[in-house]
């Protein structure tokens, strides 16, 4: 508990120094422009940990923002089980998807974005893995009622907000930690458990404070310090053998 806490409190310290981040952030992108990473609704080629990923317009860039770089490089044997089947929560270009299909039996990837399930279609077939991925559209859990899966993985939105666009729907929601914490334990086998990626610069309270409410206990996978944010990728499940 005492563990929780803590890492509670670091990943919301970053939001007290508002003012400071503002700042870092504008010169992050003006250095994205100088650079010509700014380029997020073109068609990029990028590469994390060496596979290649094929990004196209309106779909969150795993490289550029670095969020699903960081979650995809932590999928590996140790987290994904051979025999797992898995379901990827707001798949994007797929990269996540990809990670684990390398070692999880069966993975299903789901994206309100059409242009996100035709990102993660082609990536999968780019990097000969389509028979083990399954790509569906759909919000959340709708696209996969009535099933479970042993690991569920979720790079969610993490501002509070309607989004203006598709593109905008990688990063704003109003309700997005309220409805996952409402329907993962419902779509989790028995010992199953979901990995989820939080940042400081969002809301990364509110999907603690769900995770709570509904019984969900949660620990520290990972961290990474950035100059501006700080990530947390946190191990979800229900709280088992409670009376």
């Amino acid at each position: 508990m005492a563990e929780a806490a803590s890492c509670s409190a670091g990943l919301l310290r970053p939001a007290r120094l508002a003012g400071l981040t503002g700042l870092i952030a504008r010169g992050m992108r003006l250095a994205a422009r100088v650079s010509g990473r700014d380029r997020y609704d073109d068609f990029r080629l990028e590469r994390v940990a060496g596979t290649p990923i094929l990004v196209i317009p309106s779909v969150f860039n795993p490289k550029v923002l670095r969020t699903g770089a960081f979650l995809a490089a932590h999928l590996d044997a140790h987290t994904v089980p051979p025999e797992a089947q898995v379901l990827d929560m707001g798949t994007g270009s797929g990269v996540c998807a990809l990670f684990a299909a390398r070692h999880a039996r069966r993975v299903v990837a789901v994206d309100l974005n059409p242009a996100a399930c035709r990102c993660a279609l082609l990536n999968a077939r780019l990097n000969q893995l389509e028979e083990r991925l399954e790509v569906r559209h759909g919000d959340l859990f709708a696209p996969v009622a009535g099933e479970r899966f042993d690991l569920v993985l979720f790079n969610p939105p993490f501002l509070r907000g309607t989004p203006r666009d598709e593109r905008d729907r990688a990063w704003r929601s109003n309700d997005v930690a309220e409805r996952f914490a409402a329907g993962l334990a419902a779509h989790l086998t028995p010992a199953g458990a979901a990995l989820v990626l939080l940042s400081s610069f969002g809301g990364a309270a509110a999907f603690l404070e769900e995770f709570a409410r509904r019984g969900l206990a949660w620990s520290v996978l990972a961290e990474r310090r950035y100059i501006n944010e700080r990530l947390a990728i946190l191990s979800v499940a229900p709280v088992r053998g409670a009376a």
